[in-house]
């Protein structure tokens, strides 16, 4: 299981940004070896292809310390948790993808069993 099945945020537009967190293990050459993967051009095409086919538009990984940021724009249209995790477990690629970076992931102590990327809770909107 990729992400948390908090409920997602509200939208009433045709697309919806999620914010997710998760964390490295805080050894300083798997952090390089992450950030390697993740370079341009970088990330396997079967992964990007399935994040696109799921409905994600956008998807961008920030870093700070061993504490992954990840925004995630989706078409509603499209996208459903539940769906993308059964595109995903269905997807020998991403299998493989996801066994490989569980090397670099480890949980926040905080999430479900078996949870990596934890839906964030929005506190704040400038208005």
């Amino acid at each position: 299981q990729r992400f948390s099945y908090l409920q997602p945020p509200t939208s009433n537009n045709t697309m919806t940004r999620y914010c997710l967190a998760c964390d490295l293990k805080d050894q300083p050459e798997l952090i390089r070896q992450y950030k390697e993967y993740h370079g341009a051009g970088k990330v396997w095409p079967e992964i990007t292809k399935s994040i696109q086919d799921g409905g994600i538009t956008d998807m961008q990984i920030f870093l700070t310390g061993n504490r992954l940021f990840m925004i995630m724009e989706t078409d509603d249209q499209v996208f459903d948790f539940d769906q993308k995790a059964a595109m995903d477990a269905a997807n020998p690629k991403v299998q493989e993808w996801e066994s490989l970076m569980d090397g670099f992931q480890q949980r926040l102590p905080w999430a479900e069993e078996d949870v990596k990327w934890v839906l964030m809770e929005k506190i704040f909107q400038l208005e």
